[in-house]
């Protein structure tokens, strides 16, 4: 259980010991509505589906520009808080 509460998570989908979909998942699966920023490298049309249908509110690919990212962590932002 999360004892934390975090404005935004960015999350890197190839993590070392879990990929980031399945604790994105179990995240959500938890109740955590928390806006998800995913990162990675995987940048075909399914892992980018695969990614947002897991519960990410964005899907983000590297290499982004660091103002790109902002841009995205603000818009999120700008959502109504639940």
């Amino acid at each position: 259980m999360c004892q934390n509460t975090y404005d935004l998570i960015l999350l890197d989908r190839m993590l070392p010991h879990v990929d980031g979909i399945t604790l994105l998942r179990h995240y959500r699966d938890l109740g955590n509505q928390t806006p998800v920023i995913m990162l990675t490298a995987l940048d075909e049309l399914s892992d980018k589906v695969t990614g947002l249908d897991s519960g990410a509110d964005d899907y983000l690919v590297k290499p982004f520009s660091f103002e790109e990212l902002l841009a995205r962590i603000r818009s999120i932002m700008r959502r109504p808080q639940q």
